[in-house]
């Protein structure tokens, strides 16, 4: 029997999507864009990268040619001439918003047909009623905030006043989110993860997809930092994932990152936290050597979105995915025969767009097996759904298919 390896870039879009103009994002690219920022020195930054982009062995698994495929051209610096050592092509979402539960939820095999509850652009964004509430049943002094806005700008503006009042920051963004910044000493984090659990309750019935905890550190606003121990309050799937469903067949799902409160922690059985990508890379080494026949190890890589995307950061998001790129061959090295490992993306979060939304973009799917069974070479084409890799999953570890995707490796012998 074989493991299964799934790493999701957190926002590596490569533009495309058919529908990006629905959501204000038509020409979206984010590895397009990027690449071409680096291509005329505007991705370079003292000390940090210089030069064309550049992925060598993600080049090799297929990104080239999948984001050719995505977005009509090949990325500024990357080779598409280069032979792909597996199966590589594009998937577009069907799923109604583009946000991180919708993205790895139809990744695991289940779209979003719904539509997310969301808060207004306006100040305050926050329902009085809801506020209020907040502050009977959490037992605090009041809150601040209560706006749109970006996570370091937010406690940059109100952390001091939140060490010397007592009053948690509450803020959204354009996703389905109500976040919560508090001093780790100060307000406490236990305290702060027990004012996100009665919030979570307190939204249900507004349809919003996340809260989350948002722990910091440092006395002055020009110290505060964010620390590793954020915490996601997510819903429910609406059905079963390809989580639950190795789950009930006996396997084991390790979930490292923010898997777990991706899916409110249900279908992952073993939760793996880690602060930076470089720290998740080394976890999920761990994993995959821990990993038995027939188990699923499930990696987020944070970074790219949380630090780079959404912060506008061209140079930053440039050099993590070369630093990315540069340990891509430990986790190969790991595999045994029959192993599979997929590499693709939950969302785009274009740094040269305007704002600081994700972006509403194709993403990559890149496979390669192991051993002499590996699953070939080839084009996968454009793939209709994120489904079809929480079915290709399914497939490769002998489940049962689901409902909403085909595996791609059935195509892929198919055309062999």
């Amino acid at each position: 029997m074989a493991r299964v390896f799934l790493f999701v870039l957190d926002s590596f879009g490569i533009g495309g999507a058919p529908d990006a103009g629905e959501f204000g994002d038509a020409g979206a690219d984010t590895l397009g864009h990027i690449a071409s920022a680096c291509a005329v020195g505007a991705g370079d930054r003292e000390g940090l990268r210089k030069g064309p982009l550049a992925l060598p062995n993600m080049t090799a698994l297929g990104l080239a040619r999948a984001a050719e495929l995505a977005a009509g051209r090949v990325p500024e610096g990357l080779d598409g001439s280069v032979p792909p050592q597996g199966l590589w092509g594009a998937a577009q979402e069907i799923s109604r918003g583009k946000d991180t539960p919708s993205g790895h939820w139809e990744i695991a095999g289940v779209p979003v047909r719904f539509e997310w509850g969301y808060f207004p652009h306006s100040v305050p964004a926050f329902p009085a009623g809801l506020l209020e509430e907040i502050v009977r049943r959490a037992r605090i002094p009041g809150t601040l905030g209560n706006c749109h806005a970006s996570g370091t700008e937010i406690i940059e503006r109100f952390g001091e006043e939140h060490i010397r009042t007592g009053k948690p920051i509450l803020y959204t963004s354009t996703d389905s989110v109500l976040q919560i910044a508090a001093h780790e000493g100060h307000f406490g984090l236990e305290r702060l993860y027990a004012l996100c659990a009665i919030v979570r309750e307190l939204v249900d019935p507004l349809n919003i997809g996340r809260v989350i905890a948002r722990p910091f550190i440092g006395e002055t606003a020009s110290a505060f930092e964010r620390t590793g121990n954020r915490r996601d309050y997510s819903v429910l799937p609406p059905e079963a994932t390809v989580l639950d469903r190795l789950t009930e067949a006996g396997r084991n799902v390790i979930g490292v990152g923010k898997i777990g409160d991706i899916f409110a922690h249900r279908g992952v059985a073993d939760m793996r936290k880690a602060n930076g990508n470089m720290a998740l890379f080394d976890t999920t080494l761990q994993a995959m050597q821990d990993a038995r026949d027939g188990d699923l190890v499930f990696t987020n890589f944070v970074d790219f979105d949380m630090l780079y995307g959404h912060r506008r950061d061209v140079p930053g998001y440039a050099a993590a995915l070369e630093a990315f790129d540069r340990r891509l061959p430990e986790a190969i090295a790991l595999m045994k025969e029959g192993d599979l490992l997929i590499l693709t993306a939950d969302h785009g979060c274009d740094p040269t767009w305007k704002g600081t939304d994700h972006t509403r973009e194709r993403v990559p799917v890149l496979a390669m097996g192991a051993g002499s069974t590996g699953i070939g070479r080839g084009a996968l084409g454009v793939l209709p759904t994120f489904a079809d890799i929480g079915e290709t999953v399914a497939a490769h570890l002998g489940l049962p298919s689901g409902v909403h995707g085909t595996s791609f490796l059935k195509g892929a012998a198919q055309n062999a």
